[in-house]
């Protein structure tokens, strides 16, 4: 079993799901899930992630779970000198290989494609969050699956520095 400061990797993902539950975006819902892992506020993650939700403010463009994804990515592996190319160039190829692996799971990162796959219309607005919309919506498999990702890399690079 891999802990990362007493969390199971898979309870990140549960933590993901349980965000999305509440009515939380997908974006928010999987950064959230990280947000004391990082030991950062969480309604300022809930906040700063918000537009980031409906594929990108409702546009259906890239996936909010990825995006959120990416976001505690920057958290691991951002860089804070611009002139750091070593970091910049480490976290992108993290990135590309994430969301290659979240690709593999369920074959594209774009929102509108993922809900079109479920049978569902994409609109630009929010939904009304109801038992129906749960019920229907397979966007708990994509924030759970993105933050397993993310849990599994945080857990790699732990091992490598001890």
């Amino acid at each position: 079993m891999n802990l990362l400061r007493g969390l199971k990797m898979e309870d990140f993902g549960e933590k993901a799901v349980e965000f999305f539950s509440k009515g939380y975006n997908c974006s928010q819902s999987t950064a959230a899930a990280f947000a004391e892992y990082f030991s950062l506020d969480e309604q300022e993650v809930l906040r700063s992630m918000a537009g980031f939700g409906g594929g990108i403010g409702g546009q259906r463009e890239m996936c909010g779970a990825v995006t959120g994804m990416i976001y505690v990515l920057g958290h691991l592996l951002g860089n804070y000198d611009p002139h750091d190319t070593a970091s910049k160039t480490e976290l992108y190829k993290t990135v590309r290989a994430l969301t290659e692996d979240f690709k593999k799971e369920f074959g594209t990162t774009n929102c509108r494609e993922l809900l079109l796959k479920a049978s569902i219309i994409p609109k630009p607005d929010p939904s009304q969050r109801n038992a129906e919309y749960y019920r229907k919506r397979p966007c708990a498999h994509f924030v759970r699956k993105a933050a397993e990702l993310v849990s599994l890399k945080i857990s790699e690079n732990k091992n490598k520095l001890t």
